[in-house]
């Protein structure tokens, strides 16, 4: 089975790799830089989602991929308070999508001023730990979870949820 992901972040194309390594025999996975047609740091759940979406769809059009998947890093306020958000698309060529999304974190008031400033989360993560590549290793659910959560494991919880949507969808039970 030919399968796309509309990234080539490795947080998010290891977590693809992984889980359709378990989940489809014979899986050829392919990375695009697919377009989320939303802003470089998406404000909200719908913006967020609304990116995932784009990428898978965007991963059809570059490809002869049988399922493409679109995963989006995102934030949002609740309440005041900022936090992280992530959402996921699977898209299929006769046009369904399967969504899920993910794990929610709030981020501590520093990190979430530089964002209403204007910053995408990702250059600010690399600020605040005064490292380099958060978003590609364990991103800002795995710093401010003491690692014991990482960007790829959260990724990993929604595509488990995109494939077996899928999945079910295939069976006829």
């Amino acid at each position: 089975m030919k399968i796309g992901v509309g990234t080539t972040n490795p947080a998010k194309t290891s977590a693809v790799k992984r889980l359709c390594d378990i989940h489809f025999q014979n899986a050829i996975i392919s990375e695009y830089k697919a377009h989320s047609l939303v802003s470089e740091q998406p404000l909200s759940d719908e913006e967020t989602l609304l990116g995932a979406k784009n990428r898978a769809a965007h991963v059809l059009e570059l490809s002869v991929a049988q399922l493409a998947f679109g995963l989006e890093g995102g934030v949002k306020e609740v309440n005041g308070q900022m936090y992280i958000c992530n959402w996921g698309a699977l898209a299929l060529r006769d046009g369904t999508f399967f969504v899920a999304g993910g794990a929610q974190i709030p981020l501590p008031e520093e990190v979430a001023k530089s964002i209403r400033e204007g910053l995408e989360l990702g250059p600010v993560m690399d600020a605040y730990t005064n490292r380099s590549g958060i978003r590609h290793s364990e991103g800002a659910v795995g710093v401010f979870t003491n690692g014991l959560l990482k960007r790829q494991e959260m990724f990993e919880h929604i595509l488990i949820m995109l494939i077996g949507q899928y999945k079910r969808s295939q069976s006829t039970i």
